[in-house]
């Protein structure tokens, strides 16, 4: 396999890092995967993705919204998969993405933290290894460097398309199938004597169920307004954007 001069390591490697691509990285094609920059098989690309998450601090899960929406029959088969991995790595978090428009010029950015800035989320929880999984590829593209500038998290992209240059680890034409693969590559590597950072622990609780754990208070989720409509709405709000917060 291909051997890279330039390695893309998790950094922080400074406030602007060269593209990979510019550096020589280049795309696997079916089959192989990226492994620090070096063309590697799909299943050492796997293996070097599944170490990083069994044993790095804070392992996270970034599902996007080409996951989350299930607006396909694509989509929706990837998300028992998905939960598959999620059960595997003791101790991750998963913090989804649905809509990472940025909402300038007024922002809350606590509030908006992780879709529009997925860099400051990864400090604020101090992640330290993270999959991007059902992200648009043009946002990836930016935001794994933005990462790989500022912070020391190894970024896992598992991409429906090509794959990225800018992650740790990534593997193109990532279906359900390969989803599966990984689950399985995440067993094996703890039958074979690889000890989870976090072992004993479930999936970590996120909002509401975080917050509730951290106060004290009851555990049991908060009630929400049921809005019941024919989903053309939803749609029509998404395409026009948060409006509420133009000048």
């Amino acid at each position: 396999m291909k051997r890279q001069a330039y390695k893309v390591l998790p950094g922080p490697e400074g406030l602007l890092p060269p593209p990979a691509s510019i550096m020589g990285v280049r795309l696997p094609d079916e089959g192989e995967g990226l492994l620090h920059g070096d063309i590697v098989s799909e299943e050492e690309a796997m293996e070097g993705a599944a170490m990083a998450l069994l044993t790095r601090k804070n392992p996270t899960l970034f599902p996007g919204p080409l996951m989350i929406w299930g607006w396909t029959e694509h989509t929706r088969e990837k998300a028992p998969p998905f939960f598959e991995i999620a059960h595997e790595i003791p101790g991750v978090r998963i913090i989804p993405m649905p809509d990472y428009r940025p909402i300038y010029p007024k922002i809350d950015p606590e509030a908006v933290i992780n879709p529009c800035h997925p860099n400051l989320t990864i400090w604020h929880n101090k992640i330290e290894a993270c999959i991007f999984v059902g992200v648009h590829c043009h946002f990836a593209n930016v935001t794994l460097k933005m990462i790989r500038a500022g912070t020391n998290c190894f970024t896992i992209a598992l991409c429906a398309e090509a794959g990225h240059e800018d992650a740790m680890a990534s593997v193109p034409n990532v279906g359900a199938d390969k989803l599966r693969k990984f689950a399985e590559v995440l067993r094996r590597l703890k039958r074979e004597g690889v000890k989870p950072l976090y072992e004993g622990h479930g999936i970590i609780p996120s909002g509401w169920a975080q917050q509730a754990h951290l106060t004290g208070a009851d555990i049991e989720q908060p009630r929400e307004e049921v809005h019941v409509g024919d989903g053309h709405a939803l749609g029509h709000e998404l395409e026009r954007g948060l409006d509420e917060n133009e000048e």
